[in-house]
């Protein structure tokens, strides 16, 4: 079974080799087939022009999809799950605030008697939790996490805003076509289709790791836009 990562990437230039390099790690040593899926969004960094140098050393593993401009996380899905061939999809970022380490974990949560459909990431159960963040953000994130969870029908699902989960192919494929949320909101949305459709969810607690390169895409336009969509969420769906 081959298990497709799609990396969407905007400026991770200095990132993009070390997550690779942990992908293939922990692949490897776990007997997982995989590709990697950069979806590159025009970074000015040259970001792209790394990813085509690990394209040729990590030689049939890295797949391309070069984009002009930002055009959004959800388009990124979309765009790597076209070029990606596999029957598993891993979404998670490329900034090393999510460990590969976990994905041995989501595979045999999916594998359990439970027959997950997806297996997300969680900071917020027993055994996860965040690392390298300041009591504002810390305090940002569990209130955006709390209120999306009271005001949305997302079943047992603990970390609602988490972007970190292994998908079967055929759930991906079904509920991306329905998602019209932006940003953070996106993350959410997927969850409440999710539990429409009667998909299971099973969870892997995570520990997430702010960012040592680059600068973190959080600020107050992504905030106005959470809540934008959350509001929308809540009378919409």
């Amino acid at each position: 079974m081959l298990y497709s990562v799609i990396l969407p990437t905007y400026n991770e230039r200095q990132n993009l080799p070390l997550i690779v390099q942990l992908l293939d790690k922990t692949c490897t040593d776990a007997q997982i087939d995989y590709e990697i899926v950069v979806v590159d969004d025009g970074s000015p960094d040259n970001t792209l022009e790394v990813a085509q140098a690990l394209q040729k050393s990590y030689e049939g593993k890295i797949q391309i999809v070069s984009r002009s401009g930002k055009l959004g996380l959800g388009t990124a899905y979309v765009a790597g799950l076209v070029k990606a061939k596999g029957d598993r999809i891993v979404l998670m970022d490329a900034d090393l605030s999510h460990h590969p380490k976990f994905i041995p974990q989501m595979v045999r949560v999916m594998d359990g008697a439970k027959k997950c459909d997806i297996v997300s990431g969680t900071r917020y159960r027993r055994g996860g939790g965040v690392s390298g963040w300041d009591l504002k953000r810390k305090i940002t994130s569990r209130g955006a996490n709390f209120l999306a969870s009271f005001l949305l029908d997302t079943g047992t699902a603990s970390d609602l805003t988490g972007s970190f989960r292994l998908y079967e192919r055929s759930a991906i494929e079904k509920i991306l076509p329905l998602v019209q949320s932006k940003g953070y909101a996106f993350q959410m949305e997927i969850l409440v289709h999710a539990k429409k459709a009667h998909m299971v969810l099973g969870e892997v607690p995570i520990t997430f790791v702010d960012r040592i390169y680059g600068d973190s895409k959080l600020g107050p336009r992504e905030i106005v836009l959470y809540l934008k969509g959350l509001i929308k969420l809540f009378f919409t769906t």
